[in-house]
């Protein structure tokens, strides 16, 4: 053989070397965050039921101290949580020292603090749950029960960017009306045989109390977060006009995606694959009234999209609002990890596995069969997004590595 035929061959020879092991190191990395992928979902199965137990077990801490050091710039609260059910249970039965109005929004709620200093959201109940809230995706109360069934299903997705949620019953006159404030006392009224209040709103109205059974009123409390960790406002690249006739950019522009893409925190870091992940998530709990989002401060787009105020969902389980999708459908992006959560949720299992983890909570049943059906619903109809994305635009393009940079964009 010539010289320069043996050149050629080896040429080739180490061409097709390097390509082997680029494709089998590239290969064997997917396989093993695949894997591991497997290994986080068998354990958040196995940890789903959370019994609400007071005991804290090899601890000094208050359950207060150890949900505020869960917190970092990722997460709420780290994959295994062996104190969660004494945190959980803390937040449903601890005495209230105070209670005043929410903090500013448009939704009744009220701001309890618990023994302990610990600051949590109540919001009422406002529903019956087989009852169908009609209209926009958007219309209606907030519903307790949302914000609890969709922090379990946070927990389900393995995002763990929402905060802690628990039912809770409270009775208004001997563990509310006597520590509350003047503001939200003055909001106080009887309905019949009922003990009602109207908090302070933007919608808050006198003609429209939320009213206990009795004087039981049975609600959700919100963990606040650590005030160590201040928080930033975002309005969501992908939020609605409410103006009727009026159609935000997203909604008749097919390439806007490509110009969210080139705005900060968008350009570079975790935030648009949050943004997806978060449409993921609120598509599947009916979900379309997140017109602003929450990162920490001062986090150069690190931060994780919080997943705060999940109320305006599972008001009507036979809408599925496909617009809710449209951060996934028009940028055609999807963690790898995301991806792989979704599938092993598939042929039944999100619905068993919400309704299992949601079996302990004080207010259970939380969800009706209706919702938790539409669910399963929803699920496939992400998941053939994804699939009509990387039939056009092949999979090394949508399914993105957790850790990798979005050079495509």
């Amino acid at each position: 053989m010539k010289l320069k035929q043996r050149v050629v061959l080896l040429a080739i020879l180490l061409v097709i070397f390097i390509f082997t092991k680029v494709f089998l190191i590239d290969n064997l990395d997917t396989s093993a965050a695949n894997r591991e992928d497997q290994r986080a979902f068998h354990r958040m199965m196995a940890s789903l039921r959370v019994e609400l137990d007071p005991r804290l077990d090899h601890t000094l801490q208050s359950p207060w101290e150890i949900a505020a050091q869960w917190v970092v710039p990722r997460e709420v609260y780290p994959e295994e949580t062996p104190e969660l059910g004494a945190v959980m249970h803390a937040m449903s039965t601890k005495k209230i020292i105070k209670a005043d109005v929410g903090y500013k929004g448009t939704q009744l709620k009220a701001l309890l603090i618990l023994e302990g200093g610990q600051k949590v959201v109540f919001k009422p109940k406002r529903y019956a749950r087989d009852y169908v809230v009609e209209g926009e995706p958007y219309a209606g109360y907030d519903r307790h029960n949302a914000e609890v069934a969709a922090f379990h299903l946070d927990r389900i997705l393995g995002f763990r960017r929402a905060p802690l949620v628990v039912g809770r019953f409270v009775n208004l006159r001997t563990e509310i009306k006597p520590v509350a404030t003047e503001q939200l006392l003055g909001t106080f009224m009887t309905v019949g045989n009922n003990t009602c209040f109207y908090g302070k709103c933007y919608y808050c109205r006198e003609t429209e109390p939320a009213c206990a059974d009795g004087d039981i009123m049975e609600g959700s409390v919100t963990l606040w977060l650590p005030d160590v960790w201040p928080l930033q406002k975002h309005r969501h690249p992908w939020g609605r006009t409410y103006r009727e006739g009026k159609l935000a950019r997203w909604e008749y522009d097919e390439s806007y995606c490509d110009a969210v893409k080139k705005t900060s925190p968008y350009d570079s870091g975790p935030r648009l694959l949050d943004i997806i992940d978060t449409a993921i998530f609120d598509y599947l709990i009916g979900n379309a009234d997140r017109h602003h989002y929450e990162s920490f401060q001062d986090d150069e787009g690190a931060s994780m999209l919080i997943l705060l105020d999940n109320a305006k969902s599972f008001g009507n389980p036979a809408l599925d609002e496909r617009s809710i999708l449209a951060p996934l459908y028009q940028c055609c992006i999807i963690r790898v990890s995301t991806w792989n959560r979704l599938n092993y949720l598939k042929n039944g299992v999100l619905k068993s596995a919400l309704k299992t983890a949601m079996s302990h909570d004080p207010i259970s049943p939380v969800l009706s069969d209706p919702h938790l059906d539409a669910l399963d619903q929803r699920l496939l109809s992400i998941l053939a997004t994804v699939k009509q994305c990387t039939d056009q635009f092949g999979t090394d393009v949508v399914l993105v590595e957790d850790r990798m940079t979005l050079s495509h964009l």
